[in-house]
């Protein structure tokens, strides 16, 4: 193109000179006009653009909520880097419907490219992801489709049927994003609710799942290739820089505290924490141990975006009502009940996301009220057994500090109570009041609940420390006889 207008201007040039009479043009005219050419034809030298940029991030395995985060840095990364497009390799059966419509709707705000190379099954929460990408390669012998919602059974028991309402919303979910990507609507639909028909493809009763070749045929995937690099081809991204991400620690760390069961023995470890610290005075290290169990299952939720400011903020509430039965109320009453409960619903809030059924609401509600009967079990027999066991006469002081020692000794009006019998007058957390001969005395219960209104025996005066315990029947039978 250069060539051709630096031609036309020596022409012009030279033209113009013959009119002006200079005759014959002189010499360094000429070795211009040849010149002109020659430069022009040195800044027609093609121009060395950089390969495009590539990221690849794989879906494959179980769909669960640790995968959305990884995939939104990612493409957070693909586009601080200036990258031309994210690529996701799925092969999955499906997983979580929350952790997918996460993900869905990360790929519909991205803006790099996003590409779904199906390796070769989309099936369930795959196909709702592989949807939401601007381009679908799939490759020989894949699938995608079958994406129903179920409910987990039992261990070894099958899935069971969601409500209506649940297969509703997710139908919906398929087809929005199907409208979004420009692809077939009823489709869409059919992959999700088996009451929709489609002639010649998909009967009634029967969910849809594609092939390869039907993909292509009814325009739900664009092309068909058997590499990434293939893939990368078709989709006019040959010779791109791919730059291969992995799962990092901390997603995966997310992974592990999201799981169901390390969410429960989390849940058991907070409340058995936090019931060891109400059943012993001050603060130490069950609870710290409990309000950091509780700390990282809410921290892990709320990577995940399944918890949010009004689930922090429930089980907060809840640790305050604790903290105050703990310190400033005697007793354990409506405050302690209420900050419990308030924990609980923060918890089961928590683990619940888009889509979840009313059944596995409850199915979550059961698993931590099941955590709290194990807290409350452990909790029972480390009370009991912990006192009279080899490490726990290690972690109490035993020493006796006589007066032959010279330590001071109890009064001897304490000394006098010493096997006497009343009755509290103040619930003992561990320390109230007790009525022992018409007299209020400040006592200590010997490591156990004793309740306002209870049968007390006097076990030990240690200094100015009456220890008391509850009464047995006879013991009391005789104290009133």
């Amino acid at each position: 193109m250069y060539t051709s207008w630096s031609v036309f201007l020596a022409f012009m040039i030279r033209r113009l000179l013959s009119r002006l009479g200079c005759g014959r043009s002189p010499a360094w005219v000429l070795a211009l006009l040849l010149a002109v050419p020659a430069l022009a034809q040195q800044n027609t030298a093609p121009e060395t653009r950089p390969a495009p940029i590539v990221y690849v991030a794989p879906v494959e395995g179980t769909i669960d909520l640790g995968l959305a985060p990884f995939v939104q840095r990612v493409i957070d990364e693909a586009t601080a880097a200036g990258a031309t497009a994210v690529v996701l390799p799925i092969n999955t059966f499906g997983g979580r419907v929350d952790a997918a419509v996460q993900i869905r709707d990360t790929l519909l705000r991205s803006r790099v490219r996003t590409i779904a190379f199906i390796d070769k099954r989309a099936i369930s929460a795959g196909a709702l992801i592989s949807l939401a990408a601007q381009d679908i390669v799939i490759a020989s012998g894949g699938t995608i489709g079958a994406a129903t919602p179920v409910q987990a059974g039992g261990v070894g028991k099958a899935a069971l049927p969601v409500e209506e309402k649940t297969v509703s919303y997710v139908r919906k979910e398929f087809r929005a994003t199907a409208e979004a990507r420009k692809r077939p609507l009823q489709i869409a639909e059919a992959m999700v609710d088996s009451d929709v028909v489609i002639r010649g493809l998909s009967a009634k009763g029967k969910l849809l799942t594609l092939t390869t070749d039907e993909a292509l045929k009814y325009k739900v995937a664009d092309h068909r290739a058997e590499t990434l690099e293939e893939a990368l081809e078709k989709v006019g991204l040959a010779g791109a820089e791919i730059r291969r991400t992995q799962v990092n620690w901390a997603e995966e760390l997310v992974r592990m505290l999201t799981h169901p069961v390390v969410s429960s023995i989390l849940i058991t470890v907070a409340m058995l924490g936090i019931i060891i610290e109400l059943r012993t005075p001050g603060f130490g290290v069950p609870g710290a141990l409990g309000l950091g169990s509780l700390g990282l299952i809410l921290w892990g939720h709320w990577l995940v975006q399944l918890a949010g400011w009004e689930e922090v903020l429930l089980a907060a509430a809840g640790v305050v009502l604790l903290a105050l039965e703990i310190f400033v109320i005697p007793g354990f009453g409506i405050a302690g009940a209420l900050g419990i409960l308030g924990i609980l619903a923060g918890l089961v809030l928590a683990m619940v996301g888009q889509g979840n059924t009313t059944e596995l609401l409850m199915l979550v509600a059961a698993r931590v009220m099941f955590s709290l009967l194990a807290a409350l079990l452990v909790s029972l027999v480390f009370l009991r057994f912990m006192t009279h066991s080899r490490f726990g006469r290690r972690l109490i002081l035993d020493t006796g500090l006589g007066a032959a020692q010279g330590y001071a000794s109890a009064p001897e009006s304490d000394q006098r109570l010493l096997g006497r019998h009343g009755v509290t007058v103040s619930p003992l957390h561990p320390a109230g009041i007790a009525l022992i001969d018409g007299v209020r005395v400040d006592v200590v219960s010997n490591g156990t609940l004793i309740e306002l209104g209870t049968a007390i025996v006097v076990q030990k005066v240690d200094g100015n420390r009456v220890v008391v315990r509850m009464a047995t029947e006879q013991e009391t039978d005789r104290s009133t006889a």
